[in-house]
């Protein structure tokens, strides 16, 4: 399973670089697989797929792998979160499969700590990650963890905020934040970080819902000390200046 980070390649290291160089099958969602387009030879086997189609697309990883070949089963940012580790992990285990093969995870950049660097320091003290996506969570579980999460003043970074479908959850999350945290708390939306649609927006918890977001789109909210530092974002550790 590889991690290939926000999607330029002067982002995937060095590992996973090698990682799919070496493989004889590259599978993965289709947005990826494009965004890796550059580094792949015409003798890999290229397996892609759509939004929903992760167990298919394990499936025939492990299938490939299963006849005796090195494959890449690819996730953006880092397979261990929210990718599809996870899932391989599940199906091999079902199938008996955990100790037969050779399982490496090699981690990537993932898209919280890659739209914190393009916000600048706004993860520096405790915070957590939270989707938005009631897909496969129930959204009053949702609503528990971040109501949870804004009472113990975490940074919190949304992954998931909106879809075409999904319009209504970013508001009903800053509702709840806001029962916990000051109007004023600074926020920050990073659209397709480190690619070249890149678009970054600086404004606050009040202002939240006036910025346009999609999948694509990350959102952190600060804590009560995170403050703007010029055009960054600072949460403070604590140090002595």
């Amino acid at each position: 399973m590889v991690g290939t980070g926000p999607g330029d390649a002067a982002d995937l290291s060095p590992r996973a670089l090698q990682a799919l160089q070496e493989a004889r099958v590259i599978v993965g969602y289709k947005t990826y697989i494009q965004l890796l387009a550059p580094l792949l030879t015409p003798e890999k086997e290229v397996i892609s797929t759509g939004m929903t189609g992760e167990v298919d697309r394990c499936r025939q990883a492990i299938d490939r792998a299963r006849a005796g070949n090195s494959v890449a089963l690819v996730s953006s940012g880092d397979p261990g979160v929210y990718g599809m580790a996870g899932l391989a992990l599940e199906l091999l285990e079902q199938e008996g499969l955990l100790e037969t093969l050779a399982v490496e995870i090699i981690p990537g950049i993932t898209s919280a700590t890659a739209a914190a660097a393009r916000l600048g320091a706004p993860l520096m003290h405790d915070f957590v990650v939270i989707s938005l996506s009631d897909l496969l969570t129930p959204w009053d579980l949702i609503e528990k963890r971040l109501a949870l999460a804004a009472a113990g003043d975490f940074v919190i970074v949304l992954y998931n905020p909106a879809s075409h479908k999904r319009t209504g959850q970013l508001a009903r999350a800053r509702e709840i934040m806001l029962q916990h945290k000051r109007p004023d708390t600074p926020a920050g939306i990073v659209r397709n970080a480190y690619r070249a649609e890149e678009s970054v927006t600086v404004t606050n918890l009040e202002h939240l819902l006036e910025c346009p977001v999609d999948m694509l789109s990350i959102v952190i909210i600060g804590n009560r000390e995170t403050r703007r530092a010029g055009r960054f974002l600072v949460t403070p550790r604590g140090y002595r200046l």
